[in-house]
């Protein structure tokens, strides 16, 4: 017998559900696409970038992705066509289950805009599975004396696939005493129930074999049996009957294995074997039927399987009562599971940025990050933050994603790295949350000038200094790194004395340190005021500057002039005139002299230092000022003769002599008178010293003459040599290495030569100073610098020596 099923109004149904599905998508502005299920890889989808108004090429420029949460990826993109494929097999029954409608959403993300697009995929059904049952054979004892009428439940067939696919109907196999009836449950379900139609006779027929068959209704009709085995037993009329019609209970999702659950309780007023009630379950899910256990003789139902409330909310159940006679009462239960908060918040980085400059404007974006908690309720609201002081923000966008976003600008030089924790927390009971790290690099901008360690320097040099000598060193910090950090020094173009600065003082660009160029006079300048710069290489470069002053420190160079008496320029001699009648202290004349020097080594004294008559002058020690010691008597000669030293106080003392003549006489003719008589022996004496030193200097000029000539024709040849060597690129490879002083990549060569001859007309002593070399110098100016004497003995002074004294020249 066959009882087809018939589902009334079906293409009037499914045109209002496609009509309500095109009215939720032009109102949810989703990108929706259909898909059978088990296709192959790579199955056309749908025509993604045509829907996201791309070219196919454009879905890589603009970082085109698929983002989903909590599964496995089931579908992707064809970068060359633009269109969604499928990445795998897709099971409609393993996504969906039993749902009339299967729809996979996700997000597809254009990254360089960061924007998401909603897309909804519907997985159509084909008709993949069999109608299958629990059991391949179930076995009924019925009473002989059962009336006709009497229905026997039979095991529903299960069928995962829907609609059309699903299970359809059943057939039951021919027999005289069986019938088939199919009852259309509340939820819709078909309940094949075996009806007696006429009654048993166990003596004609003990067992009663029959075959329960169930067709979908796909193309082509797939079916599953199930065996009936009846066994016809003696008379029991009393049925177990279950204490309720619907069990209820609720547990908590997070419950032990293993504990009680819920007990169904059936009595039979039978005694014996009829009496006895067995209990198993009745038209439950294989899923189900695998997560609890039912005691067959206590009815006790505990799991065996933990509860998953985010799998199923509430557990459907049918238990059977069946006595020793095959009499049966079934029941329903359900055990609604409770959700607790066992799911943590699952956080995802979507798209970062790793490294940023630190001008870097607020409100750029540098992570987007979705949020998901599988948990319902409070249980599944999710908040998210960052921690610290940071200079970033979240801000919340659709769908649980957030945004990291800058909120201020960041300065590497405080801070060059940031590691961003991003927690994601439940509302729950207690809370639960998850924590995901984002490393952000910030990059260096020349942002920072270089800065001197002191806002002004001043250093001492010592004068006469060698050339090439290092003078001072400063040193200027960047903040920034890298090149942007790395610092050159020059100094300010300036002159000093209509000098550029440049020809005085080098600085080395790369350490900083200054070299003095020339030898510094203190009696030339005393200080120099210059400028340094300090320039990253950063682009644009930035600089600073400071000051520096380089104070010349006096030595005593200079040894003390002798302004008065001067020496005649025409070759005559000097007399003081003392009256012989003069007192003791008597000022015969002054000495006057000068040291251009400055400090003690300017401080000059005066002392006799020979005198034809010794006791009879004295020096005023700090005055100069000749005066007589004692009375003149009449056996001091007439022309005494006097010494004078002027010595200062520098280390070591430098000095200078002058010698006075004193002529001691009340009258000029008498002067004249007396030196008369005394000219021809000194005039002799004084030709032979003169014909000495002539002689002396002559051949000490000689050899000096002979000397430079050998020189200058060494000179020649050497320069001769190196213009050779220059045109073969040679350089200066000929000059001794030691007359050459390097300052700063310069290479200079300076050598030079003095020698100094004093006469005296006066004195039997002479004294040469022969020529020394000196390599001292070290750069290539050879300027000439003559001394000007900046001090000259008062007018004052001269006029009234001449008023106080007479001078007689001789010829």
């Amino acid at each position: 017998m066959t009882i087809r099923v018939k589902v009334l109004g079906c293409r009037r149904l499914v045109l209002l559900f496609l009509f309500l599905g095109l009215l939720l998508e032009a109102q949810a502005g989703k990108i929706r696409y259909s898909v059978p299920e088990e296709t192959d890889k790579v199955f056309f989808v749908g025509n993604i970038a045509k829907d996201l108004g791309l070219q196919p090429q454009e879905l890589a420029e603009r970082g085109v992705r698929i983002v989903s949460r909590g599964r496995t990826q089931l579908f992707a993109l064809n970068p060359r066509s633009g269109s969604l494929v499928t990445a795998g097999r897709i099971d409609r029954e393993e996504l969906c289950a039993q749902s009339l409608q299967c729809l996979v959403s996700f997000n597809v993300l254009v990254e360089d805009k960061m924007k998401l697009f909603p897309v909804e995929v519907e997985i159509i059904d084909i008709n993949d599975n069999t109608p299958q049952f629990q059991l391949e054979e179930v076995e009924f004892k019925m009473n002989e004396i059962t009336t006709p009428g009497t229905r026997i439940p039979l095991p529903s067939g299960q069928d995962l696939d829907v609609g059309v696919n699903s299970l359809q109907m059943y057939q039951l196999s021919s027999n005289p005493h069986f019938s088939l009836d199919v009852q259309q449950g509340s939820d819709g379900s078909q309940q094949p129930e075996m009806v007696l139609q006429s009654p048993l006779d166990r003596e004609e027929d003990a067992v009663h074999r029959l075959l329960l068959t169930a067709f979908d209704g796909g193309n082509p009709v797939r079916s599953g049996t199930l065996r009936i085995r009846v066994q016809v037993v003696d008379a029991n009329d009393n049925a177990p009957a279950f204490t309720q019609a619907r069990y209820h209970t609720s547990v908590p999702e997070n419950v032990p294995l293993g504990t009680r659950l819920l007990t169904v309780r059936a009595t039979d007023p039978d005694e014996g074997a009829n009496g006895e009630v067995t209990y198993s379950f009745h038209n439950i899910d294989h899923k189900v039927a695998q997560i609890f256990h039912l005691d067959s003789y206590t009815g006790e139902i505990s799991n065996k399987e933990p509860l998953d409330f985010e799998e199923y909310t509430i557990y459907p159940m049918e238990i059977q009562a069946q006595d020793g006679s095959s009499l049966m009462a079934r029941a329903k239960v359900l055990v609604k599971v409770l959700d607790i908060n066992d799911n943590a918040p699952e956080v995802t980085i979507t798209s970062v940025t790793t490294a940023v400059p630190e001008n870097f404007p607020p409100g750029a974006i540098i992570a987007l990050i979705s949020v998901y908690d599988q948990d319902s309720g409070d249980n599944g609201h999710t908040t998210c933050s960052i921690s610290g002081n940071l200079p970033f923000k979240l801000e919340k966008l659709d769908d649980n994603y957030y945004r990291l976003v800058t909120e201020r600008r960041m300065d590497r030089e405080l801070t060059s790295q940031y590691n961003i924790t991003v927690t994601a927390a439940d509302q729950g009971t207690p809370t639960l949350s998850t924590e995901t790290h984002i490393s952000l690099q910030v990059t260096d901008i020349n942002d920072n000038s270089p800065v001197f360690l002191q806002d002004s320097y001043s250093t001492y040099i010592p004068e006469n200094n060698p050339r090439g000598v290092s003078i001072f060193s400063v040193t200027a910090h960047d903040a920034d790194s890298n090149e942007n950090a790395r610092v050159t020094y020059s100094l300010v173009e300036d002159t000093i004395q209509a000098v550029p600065l440049s020809s005085f003082v080098s600085i080395n660009s790369d350490t900083g340190v200054l070299y003095a160029l020339r030898s510094f006079d203190y009696e030339q300048f005393r200080d120099l005021r210059l400028r340094v710069m300090a320039r990253d290489s950063g682009d644009p470069p930035l600089s600073s500057n400071v000051s520096l002053g380089i104070f010349v420190l006096d030595q005593n160079d200079n040894t003390p002039q002798i302004l008065y008496p001067a020496l005649p320029t025409d070759g005559s001699i000097g007399v003081e005139l003392a009256p012989r009648s003069a007192e003791p202290g008597y000022l015969v004349t002054k000495v006057v002299a000068v040291d251009r020097d400055s400090s003690q080594n300017a401080w000059l004294a005066y002392r006799l230092l020979k005198a034809s008559e010794p006791a009879l002058f004295s020096v005023g020690l700090h005055t100069g000022e000749v005066r007589t010691a004692r009375a003149v008597m009449d056996r001091d000669a007439l022309k005494q003769s006097l010494v004078v030293a002027v010595e200062d106080h520098g280390q070591p003392p430098l000095s200078a002599t002058v010698t006075l003549t004193v002529a001691m006489a009340d009258s000029i003719p008498d002067v004249l008178a007396d030196l008369g008589s005394m000219e021809p022996s000194t005039n002799l004496d004084n030709s032979s010293l003169t014909l000495y030193l002539v002689v002396a200097v002559a051949a000490v000029s000689c050899v000096f003459l002979a000397f430079v000539i050998v020189l200058l024709a060494l000179r020649l040849w050497r320069w001769h040599r190196t213009r050779v060597l220059q045109a073969s690129g040679g350089g200066l490879a000929g000059v001794p290495v030691s007359h050459f002083v390097g300052v700063d990549g310069v290479r200079a060569f300076l050598q030079t030569y003095s020698h100094e001859v004093s006469l005296t007309a006066d004195s039997r002593g002479s004294h040469v100073i022969f020529p020394q070399p000196n390599y001292a110098d070290t750069l290539v100016s050879q300027e000439s610098r003559e001394k000007k004497d900046f001090l000259s003995a008062p007018q004052s002074l001269l006029e009234d020596r001449k008023q106080t004294f007479s001078q007689v020249n001789f010829v």
